[in-house]
């Protein structure tokens, strides 16, 4: 039983193999979305703080501000969540007709 040398076929390189690429594709997808992340984060970094946010804080609160007579009904309205007690009505007497 001889074995013949001109029978044998050398093996295909390895990135002719289907298998190889899709378990390569995950972790080189991971880098490359890691790598455009950092890139994204360091090239669109904003600045976190003005150098005067306290002043710039009271001035918005200033103009946003409502005026106390605008903040009757939703007051009425949480104490009346609170405790239950329509506001103008009293326990136990009818109301006026």
């Amino acid at each position: 039983m001889s074995h013949s040398t001109d029978s044998f076929t050398p093996a295909a390189p390895w990135w002719k193999f289907g298998h190889v690429w899709l378990v390569v594709s995950g972790p080189l997808i991971v880098v490359v979305a890691s790598f455009l992340t950092l890139y994204l984060a360091v090239h669109g970094a904003d600045t976190v703080v003005d150098d005067n946010y306290y002043q710039a804080g009271l001035n918005i609160n200033k103009t946003l501000a409502p005026a106390p007579q605008n903040l009757a009904p939703a007051m009425q309205a949480r104490n009346h969540a609170a405790t239950g007690v329509v506001p103008g009505v009293v326990p136990g007497v009818p109301p006026a007709r």
